[in-house]
């Protein structure tokens, strides 16, 4: 056996040329885009094959894809409510979309030219043209009339945006209600609350975990009617402090049939419209909201 290994030829050990075995590319050479609706965001990344060292000079992947801006709807974008909630809303950096009868406002004011005004009527209009893209849509419809007038505007007028907010994919709708006041049945039965209460339920319903209704009592402000400026603040804002200041006297009152008529503190329109903010940037707030609940959330954005 020794003569045999003997007669083979000699062979010498090179090196093998690391060429032979080249490092694993990577799964991807360009940076990927990554689609997400309204949203965008960056991620660093890098990458090392096993018995390689990272360092700084080491590849590195930014994968960037849109940012989630805010785009809403405010359906009666050009009444008194809806017109704070427009230039909070603009004040943010928040697009603004108003759907209302009457369109753009007779004023001028520098937020106004920041929104796009839409005239038309919810009952007839070409969603497309309003909710796509919007990531909320707010609605303030609602007012006084006959009780088949209040059934409509507050009741129906809702529940038809509800449903088309709904099959156009809008993530939040936000109503504006109002209080729960302990009032005779007989009064509660009227068009304007259980056109109120309807709306409230669609809401609830369609949007169980995104939905929210804010239930103001009187809300004060300057309202601006027939080109004159009511300064319902002068009433409000007073009435507002001084039923606060003296709550812990008047609760043991809060029984009484139709107590809170008198009880029940204003709320101021700025309020409203900054709860309505603080709904639209956060996702963890949702549901009904009650007069103090409204403040709270304003609180927080104001802050």
């Amino acid at each position: 056996m020794a003569s045999f290994l003997s007669s083979l030829p000699a062979v010498s050990a090179r090196p093998i040329p690391t060429s032979a075995f080249p490092l694993r590319k990577p799964l991807f050479q360009t940076p990927p885009t990554l689609h997400f609706k309204n949203h965008r965001f960056a991620v660093s990344c890098s990458y090392a094959e096993a018995g390689v060292n990272a360092d700084s000079s080491s590849n590195t992947i930014d994968v960037v894809a849109d940012v989630r801006s805010e785009r809403i709807v405010v359906l009666g974008g050009n009444g008194f409510v809806g017109s704070a909630i427009c230039k909070a809303a603009v004040s943010r950096g928040i697009e603004v979309i108003s759907l209302s009868r009457s369109g753009r406002p007779t004023y001028s004011d520098a937020w106004v030219d920041q929104v796009t005004w839409i005239s038309g009527d919810v009952f007839y209009v070409n969603w497309d043209e309003v909710l796509v893209g919007a990531t909320a849509v707010v609605s303030t419809l609602g007012g006084f009339g006959s009780e088949e007038q209040m059934k409509r505007i507050n009741g129906e007028a809702n529940v038809v945006a509800v449903n088309a907010a709904k099959e156009y994919g809008i993530p939040k709708f936000i109503l504006i209600s109002v209080h729960d006041y302990n009032l005779p049945s007989f009064l509660l039965s009227s068009g304007y609350f259980t056109g109120k209460r309807k709306a409230e339920s669609e809401v609830l319903s369609k949007y169980p975990n995104s939905g929210i209704v804010l239930r103001p009592a009187f809300i004060y402000g300057k309202r601006r009617v027939n080109g004159y400026e009511l300064p319902l603040d002068l009433v409000g804002e007073p009435a507002e402090k001084i039923l606060r200041a003296i709550e812990n006297f008047t609760k043991p009152l809060s029984s009484l049939p139709a107590s809170d008529l008198l009880l029940a503190p204003p709320v101021s329109v700025d309020d409203v419209a900054l709860a309505v903010i603080n709904g639209v940037t956060d996702d963890d707030f949702f549901g009904v909201f009650t007069i103090d609940q409204i403040k709270d959330a304003a609180n927080k954005v104001r802050v």
